[in-house]
């Protein structure tokens, strides 16, 4: 399960444009804190902290013991505003998560035992189709990422969401059908080679020969 990470922050008594550009250029991030069915709070949190969590992978996964004046919060990341150009974080959204709670999260998906596949031994290439799943879950049982087992897999073989062990309790939130994570696709070269002879076998039966002009000079003088 991902583990809960502590942030400090503080409660913002002003708000405004003005007011945020001043936290900004203290070093500072902007966010409000909403959700289970308790006023929305303005605060703001140190940038430099807050933009570790951000280069680790599932930030949006990741549950966050948001401590102001004292008081825990246990919340989750649900939106990040960007500067366009810089992209310096402008502005957090966190989702107050309450207990007994189940939620909606992207989790990575990560892949395990490439060396025990054999089309990925013979060649074959990992297409990953998606790099994150969406899934309900509790919110104290939140997958720090799902893995996929390679073990076994050949060239042409996929994987699908119905043959991912997820965790209890944990489900897809796509269920009306059974989509695809990931295949193990044929070589590349080998998928150029087949391509050019069905290219070359198009055209050796697409085109009848015709008779030359000459010949058919000929033949007409005769």
């Amino acid at each position: 399960m991902a583990e809960t990470t502590i942030l400090s922050g503080n409660l913002r008594t002003n708000t405004g444009k003005g007011f945020a550009r001043a936290s900004r250029r203290a070093g500072r991030i902007p966010a409000i804190i909403y959700g289970d069915k308790k006023e929305t709070i303005s605060i703001d949190i140190e940038e430099r902290e807050y933009r570790k969590l951000m280069s680790q992978s599932g930030i949006f996964s990741r549950l966050l013991d948001l401590s102001i004046d004292g008081k825990s919060n246990i919340v989750l990341t649900r939106d990040i505003q960007f500067h366009p150009v810089s992209e310096y974080p402008l502005h957090v959204d966190f989702l107050r998560i309450g207990k007994g709670s189940t939620i909606t999260v992207s989790v990575p998906v990560s892949f395990i035992n490439e060396d025990l596949s054999p089309g990925l031994k013979t060649g074959g290439v990992l297409n990953t189709v998606r790099f994150e799943l969406d899934l309900e879950c509790p919110a104290d049982k939140i997958p720090e990422k799902i893995e996929i087992n390679l073990e076994g897999l050949v060239v042409g073989d996929s994987i699908k969401i119905s043959t991912v062990n997820l965790p209890d309790g944990v489900n897809p939130t796509i269920t009306d059908r059974d989509f695809t994570i990931a295949t193990i696709a044929a070589p590349t070269k080998m998928a150029e080679v087949s391509t050019e002879a069905t290219e070359e076998t198009d055209d050796g039966t697409s085109e009848t020969p015709d008779t030359s002009e000459e010949e058919k000079d000929s033949n007409t003088e005769n």
